[in-house]
């Protein structure tokens, strides 16, 4: 033992000798790396220095001495090491000189040392904050970082850079970054000290890493997760946040779920006490539609108490989370749209979008909030290209609500300019225009002469189901397109549309029904047949219809007065048909086989419809109902629609009476009258 010790203080002296900037060290981790004692050695240590410890590692890592400074661990695990007191009062004894010329250096050096560090810090960062690529940030770090809050400060800042790139220059950075021999060691030095680093390192470095794009399953990322699951009780509500919103972006695995299941407890616990809208927003999009339900009560509930304290920005970021955790909350998203509603002109283009999808995918429907962002789209849509208006329509179009003035202005531009209008765009014009059964004012024949050239421009290379569309939509609004037609209805296009295994067979059969109809019915060749070929498709009454039933026997007091179910040619149906004199002063019985034409018999065809089958906040027929509509009248029938849904709400007596005006008054409107401005 006696001859280890004096060759341990040998050494000591030798290397106070040799190496006297080792003394003027204050820093743990330093020394600790430096010995070569630390269970992690820093990959961008002095090879010389390395080569002169060689000798002595063996007996230097076995030991548990303090070195250089009682009160400096060589160990960088923070850990407290219990100094054993024989071979502690050996060094003091045989080495009192060396222990206190090393002290007095260390005591004297102390205040320099600090300030010379907080200076490095402070040009270390001034530096960071200049880079302006992911690259520059790397060089810095290969350079010039020396702690672990420089190494993870890096990394967010690559990730930061990166983020604002766009999609082309991000490829092409992001092979650079992974190539830079700084982001390896970046890399390598994260994994050395993720135990001990800070939390808000921790998750931020996680975030960026994963961000990045590192593999789920490498190293790092994996004992990243890892030292979250162990430090995870520590985390404050920001760096849950963040670590919330990291993992949502993650696959499933053993540690990513270990820790989306602790996440779920922590955040369970301290709801209570969040009172910061951005987390509780991120909290909400990153838990998913996972989230049990009443976790999404509490979450819920929080926002509610912060609602009053809603800006502009968290409005939108709400929406967007709710929707990621499919959550309905209609006191949530009236709040957020009147904080939308009262900064509408300061939204981008994109934030409007985003909002208007959002409404979508909630089925949250508030005319007041359409109708507010199209008019402002309208009244600015000199601040609008070609291909914003398009996105805005086709937004508008996913929610059933009309613009109307905007689409008058779009139809202009388009007879103006069609040049623009590539096969995309021709196709979401038509599927706007058609579903929302939208005629341009004063422009009819002009527009639908404009899109149907636009159209036959890319016959020849158009493919069948992009012609089925094209055509349905045109066919829909009662215009017939002869070109393509004719080339949709050939054999070889047919047998490609109909192939089976086709996921949308289905789908594309009923679309070719209705071009069929329009084909024969909206043909000027078309006359009003003598009689039409009708069956009662059933006897049975679904249940939305047994109320309407149960109103027309006690208004008409027998069931031959009225026909139920009944099939049409072209596959239409009617719910009920009811026959009266020309006057509409008397019903008419019914029979099976009473189809021949008779000028003073007027047929009646009711349609019960969800709410789905208008523009929203309008009685405005959408454009499959409004071509049912047109094609009935085509077949003899006077077509009264009725809203399903304001019926059902009304009473017995009303029921009766509101049938009793359809059906015997000439000047009823074809729909119900209510005007519905929110199914909420």
């Amino acid at each position: 033992m006696n001859n280890k010790v004096s060759y341990l203080l040998k050494t000591v002296r030798c290397m106070h000798r040799c190496n006297p900037v080792l003394a003027l060290s204050s820093s743990t981790t330093a020394r600790a790396h430096a010995l070569g004692t630390g269970r992690y050695k820093d990959p961008v240590e002095n090879a010389n220095f390395r080569k002169f410890f060689l000798n002595i590692y063996r007996c230097l890592h076995e030991s548990s001495l303090r070195f250089l400074s009682q009160k400096t661990d060589v160990f960088s695990t923070d850990a407290k090491i219990q100094i054993e007191k024989s071979t502690e009062a050996l060094v003091s004894e045989q080495a009192p000189q060396s222990s206190l010329k090393l002290q007095k250096l260390e005591d004297g050096s102390g205040s320099l040392e600090a300030k010379q560090g907080t200076g490095r810090n402070e040009q270390f960062f001034s530096s960071l904050q200049k880079c302006t690529c992911p690259c520059d940030v790397l060089d810095l770090a290969s350079g010039s970082a020396v702690s672990t809050k420089h190494f993870t400060n890096c990394l967010t800042m690559v990730w930061r850079l990166f983020k604002n790139l766009s999609e082309d220059q991000q490829r092409y950075e992001k092979r650079l970054i992974f190539e830079h021999p700084g982001f390896v060691q970046l890399c390598q030095q994260l994994l050395r000290d993720s135990r001990w680093m800070t939390r808000g390192d921790l998750v931020f470095s996680l975030h960026a890493v994963v961000n990045l794009g590192v593999p789920q399953n490498t190293l790092l990322v994996q004992t990243l997760l890892r030292v979250c699951q162990e430090k995870l009780n520590r985390l404050d509500n920001r760096c849950v946040s963040v670590l919330a919103s990291t993992l949502a972006g993650l696959n499933k695995d053993k540690n990513v779920s270990a820790l989306q299941a602790g996440l779920r407890l922590l955040v369970e616990q301290r709801i209570p006490n969040i009172r910061d809208i951005f987390i509780l927003q991120n909290l909400m999009r990153c838990m998913g539609k996972d989230t049990p339900v009443f976790l999404k009560k509490k979450l819920e509930m929080a926002v509610l108490k912060e609602v009053d304290h809603l800006t502009f920005p968290n409005a939108q970021r709400v929406f967007l989370a709710l929707v990621a955790m499919n959550c309905c909350s209609i006191p949530i998203l009236n709040a957020c749209s009147e904080k939308i509603l009262e900064n509408i002109h300061d939204a981008p283009f994109r934030q409007l979008i985003l909002i208007l999808e959002a409404c979508h995918s909630l089925q949250y429907r508030n005319v007041k909030l359409f109708s507010a962002v199209a008019n402002y789209v309208t009244s600015t849509v000199c601040l609008w290209d070609k291909r914003q208006i398009i996105l805005f329509l086709s937004a508008f179009e996913m929610l059933g609500f009309q613009p109307s003035e905007l689409m008058d202005i779009f139809a202009e531009k388009v007879t103006e300019d069609p040049e623009f209008m590539n096969l995309k765009y021709l196709l979401i014009t038509l599927r706007v225009y058609s579903r929302l059964n939208y005629v341009p004012r004063g422009q009819k024949h002009l527009f639908f002469e404009t899109l149907h050239s636009c159209l036959n421009k890319y016959l020849p290379h158009i493919s069948s189901t992009e012609l089925l569309k094209a055509v349905y939509s045109l066919c829909i609004l009662g215009y017939l397109p002869h070109l393509a037609l004719d080339q949709l209805l050939q054999k070889n296009n047919l047998d490609e549309l109909l192939q089976s295994g086709d996921l949308y067979k289905e789908q594309k059969e009923r679309m070719l029904q209705c071009v069929k109809a329009c084909v024969e019915l909206d043909s000027p060749a078309f006359t009003k047949p003598a009689f039409v070929l009708a069956e009662d498709f059933s006897s049975l009454v679904s249940l939305n219809l047994r109320k309407a039933r149960e109103a027309l026997l006690e208004l008409l007091g027998d069931e031959n007065m009225f026909r139920q179910n009944v099939q049409l040619p072209h596959k239409y149906r009617i719910d009920f048909e009811i026959r009266v004199d020309s006057e509409r002063k008397k019903v008419l019985p019914v029979t099976a086989t009473d189809d021949h034409a008779d000028s003073s018999v007027e047929r009646l065809a009711f349609l019960f419809v969800p709410l789905s089958a208008f523009c929203v906040g309008t009685t405005h027929p959408q454009g499959k109902l409004a071509m049912k509509k047109r094609h009935l009248n085509k077949l003899g029938y006077h077509v009264i629609v009725v809203m399903n849904k304001k019926f059902q709400e009304m009473t017995n007596e009303d029921a009766v009476e509101f049938l009793k005006g359809k059906i015997y008054s000439r000047n009823s409107f074809p729909s119900s009258e209510v005007n519905v401005q929110n199914n909420n």
